[in-house]
């Protein structure tokens, strides 16, 4: 059953005679006919500056995400993570909320500072290392899959500050350092790593555009104060594949065999479409999605940045060596999908584009839109990077299936954002259900044809700090007031009602 959206003013009873009738609908219907695989995770996920808080308790180190929303102007709202939601304290009841929501899993990123407040040229904070070990205990034992990932966009600011982080190859050794002591600490529990979280928006915002940490780039592609929006990008990226691939050595040599877990990357995962029906905007289409998603993919899985990144950088990128070549092939057991959006995209080679981003040699020379001779693809949000298209769901997994072989997947980030209006009905997500519901039909869709999907969360667990957006975006499935509470949206309740239909298996562990 999809919901619809109904106006603004609808009343209580009509909301909760459609929840009454879906949840009878869910029990008749039984769980005899669920399309999804058994051990599949159904699961909500986070972020660990976007959630923890806490920011410089029990021994925990500057992040260069701290370093940044200290500085005046660099949030829309002012706000910081110091506090953010607070999970570093209130996660037993954040995992009561996971719980009654009958979700059997949990995606959320452990904080590097906390770990190495100075990474390998300080000592291990074991208050941090206690902290995700209560954490991690807690969720199982209400029956909650952790999946973990390493490095969610922060990082200890020391390393910036003493070499410059992912522009130096001494990052590689770092992360695969802090790796290690995760796996070694954890790793008994957690039986499913992710590396980063999008990588590539990382490297496009940090080290290209220059509106994120740590903020550099070209002037004429933004207001920094020193970069390189052509070279750097592909020298901090090529650091990133390395440290991933270190980090998965470690893993498999030392941890694998005996704790028995999976390890991947997560990206994020545009889809992208031909704004026409000709030859040059067909090809600006290859070089969209080489230039965002097969970035790093390519080298992770067959040794090899795309031949279209090839052809147009040449010696701007970064060469790998045969024994990386080696480490590199193959180097992941899944594939991280975040989704929300789908584009069309023109060609800038052959016609002449309006300046922004894509348009540039060294971003593929393309223009992506969200409309097409006036004619939105799929309902628009106040947001340029944020359409629904729940179709784009589909596309890209059936994308990545046929492109990777089939590798395992996991649907990492999927969601629907709002603007904040204390005075609008925040609980009565019609919208944001009608997202998801979407979405979800068309992964439905994807994994019926074949695509190998093991797991779906929906971002957020809680509405949170979204990074320079800061409060004023709400992504949650339950809404948080500025005493921290927590209150239930409409999307909780119809996740629930989803997950109770398809949930089949009550013990998981990595196939």
């Amino acid at each position: 059953m999809k919901f619809c959206i109904f106006e603004k003013g609808v009343s209580m009873k009509v909301l909760l005679f459609l929840l009454t009738s879906y949840a009878l609908k869910v029990i008749s219907e039984g769980l005899d006919e669920s399309p999804f695989p058994t051990n599949f995770l159904f699961g909500t996920a986070s972020s660990s500056y976007q959630y923890e808080g806490a920011y410089l308790s029990d021994g925990k180190g500057m992040s260069n995400w701290d370093f940044y929303t200290h500085k005046p102007g660099s949030v829309y709202d002012g706000n910081t993570g110091d506090v953010a939601v607070d999970q570093y304290h209130l996660y037993r009841e954040d995992i009561d909320l996971m719980k009654a929501m009958n979700v059997n899993s949990y995606r959320f990123s452990i904080s590097w500072a906390r770990i190495l407040p100075k990474g390998r040229f300080g000592d291990v904070n074991f208050a941090g290392i206690n902290h995700y070990n209560t954490f991690i205990d807690a969720l199982l034992l209400k029956g909650i899959v952790p999946f973990v990932t390493l490095s969610h966009f922060d990082f200890p600011q020391e390393l910036e500050d003493r070499y410059g982080a992912w522009l130096s190859p001494q990052s590689q050794e770092d992360f695969q350092f802090y790796a290690d002591i995760c796996f070694k600490s954890f790793g008994d529990r957690v039986k499913y790593w992710t590396t980063f979280n999008e990588p590539n928006l990382q490297i496009s915002y940090g080290y290209r555009a220059g509106i994120l940490p740590p903020c550099r780039c070209s002037s004429t592609f933004g207001n920094c104060s020193e970069g390189d929006s052509e070279k750097e990008p592909f020298v901090a990226a090529h650091n990133i594949i390395l440290s991933h691939a270190a980090a998965v050595d470690t893993y498999r040599t030392k941890y694998q065999t005996e704790q028995g877990g999976k390890i991947g990357i997560v990206l994020h995962s545009n889809w992208f479409e031909p704004f026409s029906n000709s030859t040059a905007d067909k090809f600006a289409t290859h070089r969209a999605h080489a230039f965002d998603m097969n970035w790093f993919l390519d080298p992770i899985i067959f040794g090899k940045y795309p031949t279209e990144m090839e052809s147009i950088l040449g010696t701007i990128l970064p060469k790998f060596s045969s024994n990386e070549k080696l480490k590199l092939r193959g180097g992941l057991d899944f594939i991280g999908i975040n989704h929300y959006s789908s584009y069309y995209v023109q060609d800038c080679i052959l016609s002449v584009c309006e300046p922004g981003r894509g348009v540039s040699r060294t971003e593929g020379s393309y223009k992506k839109t969200a409309e097409k001779n006036g004619v939105p693809m799929g309902e628009l949000t106040p947001f340029e990077w944020l359409n629904v298209y729940p179709q784009g769901m589909k596309k890209i997994v059936t994308y990545v299936k046929n492109r990777y072989n089939n590798t395992p997947m996991y649907i990492t980030e999927n969601g629907y954002g709002s603007l904040y209006d204390p005075e609008e009905e925040y609980l009565h997500d019609l919208k944001r259900i009608n997202y998801l519901s979407g979405h979800l039909d068309n992964l439905v869709a994807a994994i019926r044809e074949g695509a190998d999907v093991r797991g779906y969360f929906a971002w957020s667990l809680l509405d949170n700090f979204e990074w320079r957006y800061g409060f004023i975006v709400r992504f949650g499935l339950h809404h948080v007031d500025d005493t921290l509470k927590r209150t239930p949206k409409l999307s909780a309740i119809w996740y629930k009602n989803f997950i109770a239909k398809h949930k089949n298996q009550e013990l998981y562990a990595p196939t």
